[in-house]
């Protein structure tokens, strides 16, 4: 899947790689399995940070749309005879209060050159090839790495034949792979659902509610096509997989979703507190240390001998 057009990202790609594996190999065995995971893995949460700033418009915008929904409702229901109308003025009302409805496709169109340049250059370490600024010492590199025993450029349907080549059993191979595909395909059943199970909390009448189930019962299944996929990519997606759960899950706790009354009034409760501030509350506050009391000591007055005789006081 390689396209002309960005063979400068592939490039780009590749240089990262390059200087995020060298500077691994300062520590770690050029060559070692764990490299190149440290490798794949650092470049992921690099591309993850990248579109981060897409990923809080994303979710900003999907929060607006949410405490809008009450007000979309009412035009829905006055409108319905009218489609056109109703969308002029659903739209209206979203570029009234700067909700942007397709804010949720930007981190995904951002993501698909970053993928489709992963696959492209792993695709050409896979098949030996020294391109887009690569050297062949990286390449054969690349090639002699195994990750628990799996080859990084071998598929599960690499040929058994092609994994002894790569110095690697193709039973451990597969089995590998598979476990890999199957987290991949668990970890994408996850973000998926905890995405869906805050829209349907927020909105429950959504009539998309029913779709969006069967969308997080049916993209788990697009994992299987990952099986034609290189090792080294399945572990850059399960990679952005667990990045997207944890992200997911620091926005949401940071932010709840508006509740919506029967009145359609929308209230926004408490953020939960961080682990930090748990600690903070629940670890006891240092005992000032005990003052010991002063005893009072009253001041008597010191009577004074008297003479016997005279009664005047001795000098």
């Amino acid at each position: 899947m390689e396209l002309s057009w960005l063979n400068w990202l592939y490039t780009a790609v590749a240089q990262v790689i390059t200087w995020i594996h060298e500077g691994y190999s300062t520590f770690i065995p050029r060559n070692s399995g764990l490299n190149w995971a440290l490798t794949i893995i650092t470049l992921t949460v690099l591309m993850r940070l990248l579109i981060f700033p897409l990923f809080l418009k994303q979710m900003r915008s999907s929060k607006k749309m949410q405490e809008l929904a009450p007000k979309v409702q009412e035009i829905r229901k006055r409108y319905k005879n009218d489609k056109q109308r109703m969308n002029q003025e659903v739209m209206a009302l979203y570029q009234g209060q700067g909700a942007n409805p397709l804010g949720g496709c930007l981190p995904i169109l951002a993501q698909f050159p970053i993928f489709i340049s992963m696959f492209t250059v792993l695709q050409a370490m896979a098949g030996g090839h020294a391109k887009f600024g690569m050297t062949q010492t990286l390449v054969d590199s690349a090639r002699a790495a195994h990750i628990f025993g799996a080859p990084i450029p071998a598929t599960f349907f690499t040929s058994s034949a092609d994994i002894v080549q790569l110095d690697a059993d193709p039973i451990i191979t597969k089995v590998v792979l598979a476990i890999f595909v199957a987290v991949s395909s668990l970890t994408t059943f996850l973000t998926v659902r905890q995405s869906v199970t805050r829209s349907i909390a927020q909105m429950p009448d959504n009539p998309m509610a029913q779709q969006q189930k069967i969308l997080m019962y049916v993209s788990p299944l697009f994992a299987i096509f990952s099986l034609n996929f290189p090792l080294g990519l399945i572990l850059y997606w399960v990679t952005t997989n667990v990045w997207t759960l944890g992200q997911q899950h620091w926005f949401y706790s940071r932010n709840p979703s508006p509740v919506v009354d029967a009145k359609g009034n929308v209230t926004t409760p408490e953020p939960k507190p961080s682990l930090l501030s748990k600690v903070k509350k629940t670890a006891p506050e240092p005992e000032a240390p005990a003052v010991p009391e002063t005893k009072m000591i009253r001041q008597q007055p010191t009577r004074q001998p008297r003479s016997k005789r005279t009664g005047s006081k001795k000098s």
